[in-house]
């Protein structure tokens, strides 16, 4: 168990023992988050390392409020979306791998950021909030329910649930572009 309130006021202090152990401790987490995105290791490590850096800058805005995890999270996904944004870059948030009903790519690489997040908010909140945890800021389901206080399985449920709607509100979308030509 890391002792956290001294390795965040020794990063304050911008100590580098300090600032490895965090580095070290929330690389692999984060780097799971980043590869997510990426297409490359390489343009992973350099989204997540803008990322820390931004952390230790950032770090003594940090009073121990909340989850300092998903303040991380919160810092290196804001550095992802960025990344997308400043290169002009597709940002997927969404990975439909149901075999049952496919979408077409194309529809999909024809979403941008702000249009799936305009999607997820057509969600019931319950769905949408659990969309998000899990599919953007990279929770687990367990990691989830604890947050959340509900079952794992309610956690799935709302996933399955929110992947399916959001489906849905795609190919609508798609059809009323196809209409609108």
């Amino acid at each position: 168990m890391q002792n956290w309130e001294k390795i965040i006021e020794g990063c304050k202090g911008n100590d580098r023992k300090s600032q490895e152990q965090l580095y070290r401790y929330f690389f692999p987490p984060m780097m799971t988050l980043c590869m997510r995105y990426c297409k490359s290791e390489e343009e992973a490590i350099t989204i997540l390392n803008n990322g820390f850096l931004k952390v230790f800058k950032k770090i003594d805005t940090y009073h121990f409020n909340g989850s300092f995890e998903g303040w991380v999270r919160r810092i290196v996904f804001n550095c992802l979306s960025d990344y997308f944004r400043k290169e002009n870059l597709r940002l997927k948030f969404l990975i439909l791998e149901d075999y049952n009903a496919t979408i077409p790519a194309e529809s999909i690489e024809k979403l941008y950021e702000e249009d799936l997040l305009r999607l997820i908010k057509k969600l019931p909140s319950s769905s949408a909030e659990v969309f998000i945890l899990y599919a953007i800021e990279g929770l687990s389901h367990k990691e989830i329910a604890s947050k959340k206080q509900i079952s794992e399985g309610t956690s799935k449920w709302h996933y399955s649930e929110a992947r399916k709607k959001l489906r849905e509100l795609i190919l609508i979308q798609k059809t009323n572009y196809y209409h609108a030509k």
